[in-house]
């Protein structure tokens, strides 16, 4: 016997969470059917997994950084390991956001429900860097369990800002954002949910992309909901950022969220014109609730730029963008508890499970879920009531409206090349140290409006510093068609090269 069979008692509970009640004559049957089943399951366990290649042998785990070492606190652990000889990348020392598996290197989700989990495989995108020729040398703090937009939420601490430090990096890839002010690191990784790479490359004055969903597999890295999860680089410059995604994209057949890709060279936009290409400016973009008034003018002075460049700006409408929201939570909340209920990993897809990761999670969030922060409990109690009470019921028509309003955006893209708003409403939130528990969701959350409706349609968005107010960055969000990042690179690039943004 190899597995532990379940006890009346086990039963009793299976039974009670599936609302059914047994009798001692259905209890008795049941356990005596048991033995048959799990026979099955001992061979099973006793099965090896096909194991995942390692390419690259030689890792340094490393250590946590001093604060010296690391002022902003944006490291949770710098490490060595290093790719091929040559490649597009050679040279390029890459940092990760801590939810990307590296094999013999901790993760943590910035949490301490993982801390002491140590990965057995390398993400696909880790395996692509190596490749390209670049060094992994940090694993980069965030928000605990990607689950906020401020970058305060971690179990290490807050990210803070590189141009005030009384200011958040803005998350939930706070210290993806933030490193690319050391100089030990060139391009990072992050992942978005809901604006989690764009909020803090607007915040911090970096490139940050959130690819179309899909481009780029997700495979070996903890998301939320497979149907938005993205991850995507964050660089310096548009052209490191361009450089970066022609290494990470493309198919992957262990990643269910890919269906068919259409990759680019997307090198080749850096330094085109911008004869000919249409902005709109999205009018329900700008004044929102939490706009403040010094973004909005910012970004529409840096908008009328692009004239100059040769591109034609216009402002368009789309109504439906100020109502997406719902939508996103309707996807978001239950299927984040989903997602966390099953350890991580979901069911009912085809590719790579992560069943180290999903051994860790399991044992530690039973035992360590207290840990977690404010936002993600409040989204674990909501995502639950609402299946339990709605039957999933409110999930499955967010899921539905998601093609209603990407419908809305593709129209709207039928008529302009792209369109541009405030990546944020707002610049970087200062950071309060004795901010209670209702703050730290409210605040957390109160960023989305421009960046969470692509994450649930899977347009690709770009946002790039455009200008400073107060000392601290704006940030200007470009959106085009799906599979047409070349195109964000050619408007991205065109206006970074014409203007000195800290300066505008």
């Amino acid at each position: 016997m190899i597995l532990r069979r379940p006890t009346a008692e086990d039963l009793l509970r299976a039974a009670e969470t599936n609302y059914l009640e047994l009798t001692e004559e259905e209890l008795a049957d049941f356990q005596a059917l048991i033995p048959g089943q799990f026979a099955s399951f001992d061979l099973l366990e006793l099965m090896p997994c096909p194991p995942q290649p390692i390419k690259y042998k030689e890792r340094d785990p490393g250590y946590r950084p001093s604060k010296e070492d690391d002022p902003l606190n944006v490291i949770v652990r710098r490490c060595s390991v290093k790719g091929a000889a040559s490649g597009k990348l050679a040279g390029k020392k890459v940092g990760l956001k801590d939810n990307i598996c590296v094999a013999g290197v901790p993760m943590t989700c910035a949490s301490l429900v993982l801390d002491g989990y140590v990965p057995d495989v390398d993400a696909t995108i880790v395996t692509r860097l190596l490749d390209a020729g670049a060094e992994i040398v940090a694993k980069l703090n965030m928000d605990n369990f990607a689950f906020s937009g401020r970058g305060d939420t971690s179990s290490f601490g807050p990210q803070l800002n590189p141009h005030n430090p009384q200011h958040l990096t803005g998350g939930s890839s706070g210290g993806s954002a933030a490193a690319l002010y050391y100089d030990y690191v060139d391009i990072t990784m992050g992942g978005d949910q809901g604006g989690s790479i764009r909020i803090p490359a607007s915040w911090c004055g970096v490139v940050g992309l959130k690819p179309t969903h899909g481009l780029v597999p997700y495979t070996g890295i903890v998301g939320i909901d497979h149907t938005c999860d993205h991850t995507g680089p964050m660089g310096r410059t548009v052209a490191d950022v361009a450089l970066t995604l022609e290494v990470i994209a493309g198919k992957d057949p262990l990643d269910p969220r890919q269906g068919q890709v259409r990759v680019q060279k997307y090198t080749e936009a850096i330094g085109a014109k911008l004869d000919g290409l249409h902005i709109g400016i999205l009018k329900e973009g700008f004044g929102v609730d939490v706009s403040e008034a010094d973004v909005d003018t910012t970004v529409r002075k840096a908008l009328k730029e692009f004239s100059k460049l040769g591109a034609k700006v216009t402002e368009i409408s789309i109504p439906a963008h100020a109502d997406a929201l719902p939508i996103v939570w309707g996807v978001l909340v239950e299927g984040m508890a989903a997602l966390w209920q099953s350890n991580g990993l979901g069911y009912h897809w085809q590719g790579f499970y992560n069943t180290s990761l999903a051994e860790a999670l399991g044992k530690f969030r039973r035992t360590q879920a207290d840990d977690l922060s404010p936002t993600l409990k409040l989204t674990l109690l909501v995502g639950t009531y609402l299946n339990e009470r709605y039957h999933g019921r409110l999930h499955a028509k967010a899921q539905n409206l998601r093609r209603v309003l990407r419908s809305h955006y593709d129209k709207a893209l039928g008529q302009v090349d792209v369109l541009a708003m405030p990546t944020t409403p707002m610049k970087a939130h200062k950071y309060d140290p004795e901010i209670d528990r209702q703050g730290i969701v409210t605040l957390g959350l109160n960023m989305l409006d421009n960046t969470a409706p692509f994450n649930v349609t899977g347009h690709p968005a770009i946002s790039i510093p455009c200008g400073k107010s107060k000392g601290l960055p704006v940030g200007l969000m470009l959106v085009t068609k799906h599979f047409q990042e070349s195109t964000l690179f050619r408007a991205a690039h065109a206006f970074e090269q014409h203007i000195n943004w800290e300066s505008f």
